[in-house]
């Protein structure tokens, strides 16, 4: 059977049981979802952090699935890897894609359902309010279909889209994205933009989604390469695209792409864990909604750990990729949780020259306009381990020599600190300010023949051929001294 939400859903539950839960009590979607996951996050018993599919929303009769992307492990485990080899391993299958494949409507799930008209009600979906003061319900795990007019290809992300109405839902892409190069000139033309939003399908569909790529489209196939298998694609219902067969839900629809066509949006709880990118926005006219018999709503917890895990590992293989390419001596990269799994990059780098830091923070920077500021350590440091980084930055970098600052440059347009060119910082009109100031730490030590001291440390050997069968229990110290 080709892979879906379902079958990961189903070899999730066989392997690894305790990586996900069900919640059958009645759940009310305004907070009441997402003050759980938060408790839950909380809560020692629960160190995996395990993904929840409510099955009894207030006023909804389709079950809700949220935090699947909440952990690395089960990221890891939809690309038959561990979190010790993943980035390695995406990056592989990044750089392998899969074409889609097109199938006959009547072989596709995602056509079970039609409707139309006046069965168009996005309000029989339990799309949740997931912060306080988000402007109410969110479309946060939806992947966005659009197509180039000028290469025809199909480009994929992740946007958000709060519902207005029951056949209304906006439209925020970040001006940066590829999304938003194809809403630009589709503006210019004074063309509308036909969208399918896809809800529900295997991770490799959502991490191919914001997978950093060269050129607009190829997300497609970048999905095949991490699945190992052709993406079914089927012929939308109204619009002139190719979506997903094995999606639970596909929203169809039209942008108004006239200047005067523009909704209040947000504002909306975003990655860097603050209210950001509010104010006018497009938005989509929808004109048809296609779904399986008894679709699973997957949702995407915003302003969370699952939202920077999600956005975290695909762009780590394309991130090892890139800096690799520049820096063959490149050994690791990550994007830790600290930095919202996009502002922050660690690299590790087996240090030949002097010089070669800088270049492979050079190419991270390139790659990723997310990424503020990059750490260069040396290979003998764990780059997921961020004691070792911060210690590193404490007996190898020297500020004056080690610390390089690049102001205006362009970063994230939902940063709460972002300015523009007359460096203004005002929070009003925040989607219109997308510059910041980059920072690159050069951690290393001087390249060979320039002495360092070594690192302490146990012969590595007796480490490894140490016992840890020895320990027991310690009877406490009446008995043990007695």
């Amino acid at each position: 059977m080709s892979k879906d939400l379902r079958t990961y859903l189903n070899h999730l539950h066989k392997s690894q049981p305790k990586e996900i839960k069900m919640v059958d009590q009645e759940i009310d979607r305004k907070w009441e979802v997402t003050a759980l996951v938060e408790k839950l996050k909380k809560d020692p018993q629960y160190p995996n952090f395990p993904a929840i599919l409510f099955t009894n929303i207030k006023g909804c009769k389709f079950p809700l699935l949220i935090n699947l992307c909440g952990n690395y492990q089960r990221l890891a485990f939809s690309i038959d890897s561990t979190v010790q080899t993943m980035v390695p391993q995406y990056a592989k299958l990044e750089a392998n894609p899969i074409a889609p494949l097109e199938i006959d409507r009547n072989q596709a799930p995602v056509k079970e359902v039609v409707w139309t008209g006046d069965q168009i009600d996005l309000d029989r979906f339990p799309a949740p309010w997931h912060n306080e003061l988000d402007a109410g319900y969110f479309i946060a795990g939806g992947t966005c279909l659009t197509k180039d007019p000028e290469n025809q290809k199909t480009n994929v992300g992740i946007y958000r889209h709060q519902i207005h109405s029951r056949n209304e839902v906006g439209l925020m892409i970040s001006p940066a994205h590829h999304g938003g190069d194809v809403l630009r000139r589709m503006q210019n033309a004074e063309r509308p933009l036909e969208v399918a939003i896809v809800i529900g399908h295997h991770p490799t569909f959502l991490m191919s989604a914001v997978s950093r790529l060269a050129g607009v489209g190829g997300e497609l196939g970048v999905c095949g390469g991490l699945m190992g298998e052709p993406l079914e694609m089927v012929s939308a219902e109204s619009v002139d695209l190719l979506v997903p067969a094995r999606a639970e839900i596909v929203i169809e629809g039209l942008v108004d792409t006239l200047p005067e066509a523009l909704k209040q949006e947000g504002p909306f709880g975003e990655y860097p864990h603050y209210y950001t990118g509010f104010g006018p926005m497009p938005w989509i006219k929808i004109t048809a909604i296609t779904m399986r018999k008894n679709p699973i709503f997957q949702t995407v917890f915003s302003g969370h750990i699952e939202h920077t895990c999600l956005g975290a590992l695909p762009k780590m293989g394309g991130l090892y990729r890139r800096v690799r390419a520049a820096v063959p001596s490149a050994t690791m990269v990550n994007l830790p949780i600290s930095g919202m799994g996009r502002s922050h990059a660690y690299i590790s780098i087996k240090k030949a020259r002097d010089g070669e830091p800088k270049l492979a923070a050079f190419a991270a920077l390139a790659t990723d306009h997310l990424i503020k500021h990059v750490f260069v350590v040396d290979d003998d440091v764990d780059v997921f381990d961020e004691t070792e980084v911060l210690w590193c930055m404490c007996t190898r970098f020297q500020a004056d020599r080690d610390l390089s600052i690049i102001p205006y440059t362009m970063g994230g347009h939902l940063a709460p600190n972002c300015y523009d060119i007359d460096r203004n910082e005002r929070a009003d009109d925040r989607h219109r300010k997308v510059m910041e100031t980059k920072m690159i730490l050069d951690l290393t030590k001087p390249a060979p023949p320039t002495p360092f001291p070594p690192r302490c440390g146990v012969p590595e050997k007796l480490v490894e051929n140490a016992d840890l069968s020895v320990l027991k229990n310690f009877p406490g110290l009446e008995k043990l001294l007695k």
